[in-house]
């Protein structure tokens, strides 16, 4: 059964956690771009533009972070023909959310996981990424036992 924390009952996505997922791709994103890390990247955030940031994004980002080497090795390995370095950055950091919620978040549902990082990919990326986005992503779904065991 759905997470009525990912679902309203119309089984539309929750734009809480939409927004908050968008904002953690804006960090993660970020700071790949600066070169420095997600966590000083939302430190950065709090202090300089007095933000309140979503628990969900923090914990994104966390998660994220906590997971980087296996999150990447994941990715390298079953994106076929693509390296990480030649993803665009913002499919890189969509990739890591969805890879991340899907793996090792168990409040998400697969389904939602994977749908979430699509829709993101729609909206901030090339015509090309939602179908690679959740072509991968799919792939990871399916041997997810695997990858966890």
């Amino acid at each position: 059964m759905a997470s009525t924390k990912d679902n309203n009952p119309s089984g539309k996505p929750n734009s809480a956690r939409s927004k908050a997922r968008r904002r953690a791709l804006d960090i993660l994103f970020e700071a790949e771009q600066r070169e420095v890390s997600a966590m000083s990247a939302l430190t950065a955030r709090r202090e300089i533009a007095d933000q309140i940031i979503n628990l969900y994004t923090v914990e994104v980002v966390e998660g994220v972070t906590a997971m980087a080497e296996n999150i990447d090795e994941f990715l390298q390995t079953y994106s076929q023909g693509w390296t990480l370095e030649r993803m665009p950055a913002v499919d890189r950091s969509i990739l890591r959310i969805g890879t991340w919620e899907l793996l090792y978040n168990d409040d998400v549902p697969d389904g939602v996981a994977v749908s979430e990082a699509v829709e993101l990919a729609k909206v901030l990326s090339t015509d090309e990424s939602p179908q690679f986005i959740n072509g991968l992503l799919g792939r990871l779904q399916q041997i997810k036992p695997t990858l966890l065991a």
